[in-house]
């Protein structure tokens, strides 16, 4: 559609004119002149054909992305950023990030940012006038629709707002809909219909009739094969909540993924590259951290300076997690009490290590074993596991992907201890929302969150 590709090329177009305008801007403060013009032309192009390419395999032009503000904005931040953290990583390897001045690059990408952000808003609203006005319509349209359905229904009101003209609703009650004789009892009032869409030039027919009525559907297509235009089955109320799920084909028959398997295999293998690469560079920064932390827990209290703990990963498998001892007892048992604030069996270097996060550092040796990977569920201990599966109906389904040292509801606040139900059933929702929608971009995001959520409101006691 027009619309979607105007918004593509308005987001290509900013993000080149971001990127050439703080080069030339930085530049020009910093040293009076630009040089390596065609360097910064071409890296900004190369941002703006990735950035289009990574929203559009999102389906973020769509006109249901583009009129919600909310899930626009979290996918422009998350590609946005997953993109600058991509390239900036391949220009250090290829040794070329030399070529590009640090103020520039951090300037383009807040800039870039913002004005990408202030344009999403301003095409949201334009779609969204656009679609009412009739300036992008898809046409005029009429609706036969089983009496009462029009109304229950919000069916009339998403065909509005997606630039669909309703010129007229005929309401059939659900008792002659049920008549064999449906065509010789409404003839009169469906050759009134073909002759008002003949006159005011329709050019889609839907019919709202509940699926199971299979007679009155073929009944009224066969009536309206006169008319040379497409004719739309919308969902009836128990069928369109299956049907917003994704539907694949297998074979001759399209099937409705209610509940989406564990990551393919082209999934998993990126995930695990991902995991590989960070967790092996991440023990390679805070080594000297993981150092000094052991030497201080040895010196501060008895004990081991590892914790170990059995939970339950992938499939529900048990595995050993490792952390940095931060209580007095070791608690792996049918009985385990979650740590709260102020809590007695934490040490005094063990409180600041939670507050940290430093204490869940060991468990990147977890994630190149293959047990953990950096984004996912959180693991709870086995005592913990065995309860919450038995009182939250959708528990086990956190098992379909491996746990994670950080995830989607710990970076929306749902990290540390979980004192009520409904805490825990909110937390599982967050874990659910991650398996269903995972996306490599999504990973990034969740760890540059996380990085700045263990700093800024640190949860855990």
């Amino acid at each position: 559609m027009v619309v979607e590709r105007l918004i593509a090329v308005g987001d290509a177009a900013l993000i080149v004119v971001s990127g050439i305008g703080c080069a030339v801007g930085y530049h020009v403060a910093t040293a009076g002149m630009l040089g390596k013009a065609n360097v910064y032309l071409a890296a900004s192009v190369l941002v703006a054909v990735n950035f289009a390419l990574l929203t559009i395999v999102q389906q973020g032009y769509h006109l249901k992305t583009v009129t919600n503000l909310a899930r626009t904005f979290r996918m422009t931040l998350t590609t946005w950023t997953g993109l600058f953290s991509a390239l900036l990583a391949i220009a250090f390897t290829m040794k070329v990030s030399e070529e590009f001045s640090r103020g520039t690059t951090i300037s383009f990408y807040l800039v870039g940012l913002a004005v990408l952000l202030a344009w999403k808003i301003a095409a949201a609203r334009w779609t969204a006038h656009a679609l009412r006005t009739g300036a992008f319509a898809n046409g005029r349209a009429i609706m036969i629709a089983e009496f009462g359905l029009a109304t229950s229904s919000n069916a009339v009101d998403d065909l509005g707002q997606h630039g669909y003209r309703l010129m007229r609703v005929m309401e059939i009650p659900a008792k002659e809909l049920a008549s064999p004789l449906l065509l010789s009892s409404l003839a009169p009032r469906f050759d009134e219909l073909i002759a008002y869409a003949r006159e005011h030039r329709i050019e889609h027919v839907f019919l709202l009739i509940n699926w199971s009525r299979q007679h009155a559907i073929d009944s009224i297509l066969d009536v309206l094969k006169i008319l040379p235009v497409p004719v739309h089955l919308v969902p009836d109320a128990n069928t369109a909540r299956f049907l917003r799920y994704p539907l694949s084909g297998t074979g001759n028959t399209f099937t409705a993924e209610l509940r989406r398997a564990p990551l393919t295999l082209r999934e998993r293998a990126l995930k695990r590259a991902l995991d590989l690469v960070g967790a092996s560079f991440a023990l390679l920064v805070f080594a000297p951290v993981m150092l000094v932390t052991a030497i201080l827990i040895k010196l501060s209290s008895k004990g081991p300076v590892f914790f170990r703990q059995t939970r339950h990963g992938f499939g529900g498998r048990a595995f050993r997690i490792f952390k940095f001892r931060t209580m007095r007892v070791l608690e792996d048992g049918p009985t385990i009490r979650q740590a709260q604030q102020n809590d007695p069996r934490v040490t005094p270097i063990g409180k600041w290590l939670r507050k940290t996060s430093i204490d869940e550092l060991p468990q990147l040796l977890n994630v190149l074993k293959g047990d953990m990977s950096l984004v996912g569920p959180r693991p709870h201990a086995a005592a913990h596991n065995t309860e919450y599966e038995q009182i939250i109906g959708n528990y086990a389904f956190r098992h379909h992907v491996k746990p994670g040292i950080t995830g989607w509801a710990q970076v929306n606040g749902y990290r540390g201890e979980t004192r009520t139900l409904e805490l825990m059933q909110k937390r599982v929702e967050y874990d659910l929302w991650y398996i269903n929608n995972w996306g490599l971009w999504l990973d990034f995001a969740i760890l540059l969150r996380t990085a700045v959520t263990t700093v800024a409101q640190p949860r855990a006691y």
